[in-house]
Order: structure tokens, then C-alpha cells, then sequence
């Protein structure tokens, strides 16, 4: 395999973990900020529930907008 070969793997193996990454950090990162909103308001679970499908949403997003970078 050539050098140019090894860098291009490289690169791509980069782009899926960070796609990866981007779908499991949206979600944990709305999941909490919705446990802090359901804490302070006393709503529980509303604000987790609407975290956790924020979180998937914009998480897939990412997903498809990194993923596209592979080609």
C-alpha cells in the first residue's frame, strides 16, 4: 500500500469515529442539559425525553454532514 493509500485510510477512519463521536456526544450532552432543566423545573422527565430526541436529531445530522466528507 502506498503512502497516499495509508493517509486516505487514515483520513477516513478519522471521519467515521468523529461521526460516531458526533451521535453519542449530541445525545449525552441534551440528555444532561435536559436532566438540569427537568431538576430546576421539577418536570421530570419531559426535559429529558425532548433532550433525548433533540440530541438524536441534531446527532444524525452531524452524522449525515460528516459522512458525506468520505467520498
Amino acid at each position: 500500500m502506498s503512502e497516499n493509500d495509508e493517509q486516505e485510510v487514515t483520513r477516513k477512519t478519522g471521519l467515521v469515529y468523529a461521526a460516531a463521536f458526533a451521535i453519542v456526544g449530541a445525545v449525552v450532552v441534551c440528555l444532561f442539559i435536559g436532566w438540569v432543566l427537568d431538576r430546576w423545573f421539577g418536570t421530570s422527565p419531559w426535559f429529558v425525553v425532548g433532550g433525548i430526541v433533540l440530541g438524536a436529531v441534531v446527532g444524525f445530522y452531524e452524522f449525515i454532514r460528516v459522512i458525506s466528507k468520505i467520498s
